[in-house]
C-alpha cells in the first residue's frame, strides 16, 4: 500500500505536544473585533488542547 500523506491544512493548524496531545488555536480573533472585549480576545490569543473525543481523528490527519 501507499504512504499516507499528512493533511497539508491540518499541519498548518494543529501541533502535537510532547505528551502526545493535539494543540489548537481559537477561533473568532481574525476579524470583527471592535465589538469583542479586550478580555475576550486577550483570552482568544492563547492556545487550546484538542477535545479528546476529536483527539484520535487530528491524528490521524497530522501523523502520516
Amino acid at each position: 500500500m501507499p504512504k499516507i500523506k499528512t493533511s497539508s491544512g491540518a499541519k498548518k493548524r494543529f501541533e502535537l505536544t510532547g505528551t502526545g496531545k493535539v494543540k489548537r488555536k481559537h477561533a473568532y480573533k481574525s476579524h470583527i473585533l471592535t465589538k469583542k472585549s479586550t478580555k475576550r480576545k486577550r483570552n482568544l490569543t492563547y492556545t487550546a488542547l484538542v477535545d479528546t473525543s476529536d483527539e484520535k481523528r487530528m491524528k490521524g490527519l497530522l501523523v502520516a
